[in-house]
């Protein structure tokens, strides 16, 4: 039998080896990219301190998130026409509005509401304080982000929990399954198969949408290299530090979320 000859493949790879040399040789060369000011900057104090910034931001934003998430999921697939329509609208209006206007929405929040207060709706307060000492930047940036998150979780948690066949859940009854049995055992493995890879591309999407809270000023890792290239004017070995600390922010998180399915996908496997 004669094995087959692919030449076209051969010239593919080819290419791209070139290609790819070519790509590593201006890295190592060209002086534009000012790796003396990357190495100095890429382990400074301040941008750890933004570094680990960003990563409050991420997990606030992504921790709240899905617990308002799961909250407006359950809205969502009520049998109540009501509740049904208050988690559509959330997620509508949520999804709708872009994330830099709800983050200088809620920063800007005590020009509408200078106090709120706690008491009966439409009768007598029984406490009240100022919104401009409640709502900080950074709990603004928190509040913003999770709000917009938990639009998104929604969406995956009923799609994963409705992904699930519903003729399993009959069958459990027949057998006498309580129902929150039916839920540890039968819906929650089936349904995290379903969420955990869209809930794990959302939390990454969180971790590099954190840098949209810069326009608060607040001092995570976009808005503190900005700070530094303002002064020192380089501004590329500070761009290639924060794309650095992103990207090994963000392989960190994937490894997480292979172990987390890999975890959850123990009962499909053959």
């Amino acid at each position: 039998m004669v094995p087959a000859r692919h030449p076209w493949r051969w010239v593919g790879v080819v290419v791209v080896l070139v290609l790819a040399a070519q790509f590593v040789h201006g890295l190592v060369t060209n002086p534009g990219w000012d790796w003396p000011t990357f190495a100095r900057y890429f382990t400074a104090e301040s941008v750890i301190r933004a570094v680990g910034t960003t990563i409050v931001l991420t997990v606030l934003g992504t921790v709240l998130g899905f617990a308002l998430g799961v909250v407006v999921a359950l809205l969502r697939m009520s049998r109540s026409p009501l509740l049904q329509a208050v988690g559509w609208t959330y997620v509508w209006a949520f999804r709708s509005i872009p994330l830099i206007v709800q983050l200088l929405f809620w920063f800007n929040i005590s020009y509408l509401y200078q106090r709120l207060s706690v008491g009966i709706p439409f009768g007598p307060e029984f406490y009240s304080f100022e919104t401009v000492q409640l709502i900080s930047p950074m709990g603004a940036a928190v509040l913003g982000l999770a709000l917009h998150q938990a639009a998104y979780a929604a969406e995956i948690v009923r799609s994963g929990v409705i992904s699930v066949e519903p003729g399993q859940l009959e069958a459990a009854a027949a057998l006498g399954i309580p129902k929150g049995r039916q839920f540890r055992r039968i819906v929650l493995p089936q349904a995290m198969r379903a969420i955990l890879p869209n809930a794990a591309n959302e939390v990454i999407s969180l971790f590099k949408g954190t840098s949209v809270v810069s326009v608060m000023a607040i001092g995570e890792l976009f808005y503190q290299v900005q700070v530094i290239y303002g002064r020192n004017a380089r501004v590329v070995a500070l761009l290639m530090v924060a794309t650095v600390w992103y990207i090994i922010l963000t392989t960190l998180l994937s490894i997480g979320q292979h172990y987390v399915e890999r975890y959850f996908a123990k009962g499909a496997r053959r």
